[in-house]
This record gives structure tokens, C-alpha cells and sequence, in this order.
């Protein structure tokens, strides 16, 4: 999928330039995430075939960023409107002895 392979270069990018701006090495990240440096190389340039946990792996080897994977999917506008459009509201009928009663 075209955009999903280019979300995952841009936040492979976005993790290169975080490792960067900490002035941290490849190799001590890859140790700190416990990968090898390929694979840490594989991440920033958005390769699809690495597990998500190495990438969370990395993302916490970079001072605890990972605590932003929350923020993965939080606000689900289309999924919240698709569920509201599933709800139904109920009617309900006239109690017996009200002032609406025909009896």
C-alpha cells in the first residue's frame, strides 16, 4: 500500500532525526532496543517487514518515547460516527394512568 509505505518512512525518518537530535549512536541504540544496528538502519529508512515491537523497542531506547504508540488510533472519528449510526434509540410507549391514556 503506497500511502502506508510512505507513513512508515516518515516516521522511520522522524526516529533517525530523534536518535540525532539526542546525539545517539546507532549501535548504542540498537543495544539499548536490543536489535542489531541492521535492523535499526531497516527501521529509519520505514521498512514494513520489521515487527512493531522492535519499533517500540527503539522508541523506548530514545528516552521513553514510546509511551506515544498510545496515541495510535485514540481518536477514531470514522469508527465513533460508524457506532453512533448503529445505536438505536428506543421509544418508548405511554405509562398506563397518564394524561395521554385513551382508555
Amino acid at each position: 500500500m503506497p500511502k502506508t509505505h510512505m507513513i512508515l518512512e516518515q516516521m522511520g525518518e522522524q526516529i533517525k532525526l530523534a536518535r540525532l537530535r539526542r546525539k545517539l549512536s546507532a549501535g548504542l541504540v540498537a543495544e539499548r532496543a536490543s536489535i542489531s544496528r541492521q535492523t535499526l538502519h531497516s527501521i529509519e529508512q520505514g521498512c514494513s517487514t520489521v515487527s512493531i515491537g522492535s519499533y517500540a523497542a527503539v522508541l523506548h531506547a530514545l528516552n521513553g518515547l514510546d509511551s506515544d504508540l498510545l496515541l495510535i488510533a485514540k481518536d477514531d472519528a470514522l469508527g465513533r460516527k460508524l457506532q453512533d449510526l448503529q445505536l438505536s434509540t428506543r421509544k418508548r410507549a405511554p405509562k398506563k394512568g397518564t394524561l395521554y391514556d385513551s382508555d
